[in-house]
């Protein structure tokens, strides 16, 4: 949590007009890790052969391989585009110039981006929306990765059945990813984030109450990748957006804490559930209604007016 926070108050120095895209493609790369590496980790550590590599191996294997990545690939990152003498989006001074002249001539209005304070976005009912949304959406999230493979070997299907269908929400939402920020960037991103998180609570409900079997199963990571993939960009974006960047890491980490209670409860929640009923209908039932409850709160979330713009 702390890496993807420092991540994305990077991306948010050195991108403004293209903020969401670049951060969708961002989080699309990252995806490769998931798309490949959970079908070689669920070989590695299927209990049912004794001759593979086990859990203990595998994740001392996989924490020294992250020391050792860690520091190279790290260093090569820059705070901020100012730090250099350059400007967010690779602008430089005369083509702020001439898109403020052309703008200027056509008539049109450039927004200017206002850098909030702590103490002012908290006072903003856009924080605490945007906050419940992305809770509500993020423990769905967390609850679907960590109960999906027990669901589905639960019914029968072998545990590396169970990681093909999470590789396969995973190249969908890799691509959903640009596809998200490219939308992102060019409309309302309260709208575009209620339509997104209501296409990944309709695939919660698919898994929930339709067929079990391996089409629907599939037809879920569909219908969840695109939501999550599309989401996911615009909702660390429109921080950016409505709050600036002098104090977005501030304002993004403190958002996160409400989010990370809902982080907490999820899972947790869904296995109670799933223990008390036996299987996982009513669990995910709950995790749909809370995605769609996301989901208006996002659309709640209207752009908030700096003192300093009125």
């Amino acid at each position: 949590m702390g890496s993807w926070l420092a991540l994305n108050t990077m991306m948010n120095n050195w991108f403004v007009r293209r903020r969401s895209f670049a951060m969708g493609l961002s989080n699309a790369l990252a995806r490769f890790g998931s798309l490949f590496f959970v079908p070689l980790l669920a070989w590695l550590v299927d209990p049912d052969f004794l001759d593979r590599p086990g859990w203990s191996l595998t994740a001392f294997v996989l924490g020294i391989v992250t020391i050792l990545l860690a520091f190279p690939l790290t260093s090569l990152l820059r705070n901020k585009p100012e730090d250099y003498g350059l400007l967010p989006d690779g602008d430089t001074e005369e083509d702020v110039k001439r898109r403020n002249e052309e703008a200027l001539s056509g008539g049109i209005q450039i927004e200017r981006e206002y850098d909030f304070t702590v103490s002012q976005a908290l006072r903003a009912p856009a924080f605490w929306f945007i906050s419940l949304g992305h809770g509500f959406t993020s423990m769905v999230l967390l609850a679907f990765m960590l109960h999906l493979a027990p669901m589905m070997t639960d019914l029968g299907y072998s545990l590396q059945t169970a990681a093909f269908v999470v590789s396969a929400y995973t190249a969908v939402s890799m691509v959903f990813q640009m596809i998200g920020g490219y939308v992102g960037d060019r409309m309302p991103k309260n709208v575009a984030l209620m339509m997104f998180t209501l296409c990944q609570a309709l695939g919660v409900f698919v898994l929930t109450f339709g067929p079990p079997n391996l089409i629907s199963a599939y037809g879920v990571a569909l219908r969840f990748g695109i939501g999550f993939g599309g989401r996911n960009p615009i909702s660390s974006s429109i921080r950016g957006d409505y709050f600036g960047r002098k104090h977005y890491g501030k304002i993004m980490g403190i958002s996160q804490v409400p989010m990370n209670v809902f982080l907490l409860v999820g899972p947790v929640l869904a296995g109670v559930i799933r223990d008390w009923q036996g299987d996982y209908k009513i669990a995910f039932a709950v995790l749909g209604c809370c995605a769609t409850l996301g989901a208006f709160c996002f659309l709640f979330a209207v752009k908030p007016t700096h003192l300093a713009s009125s």
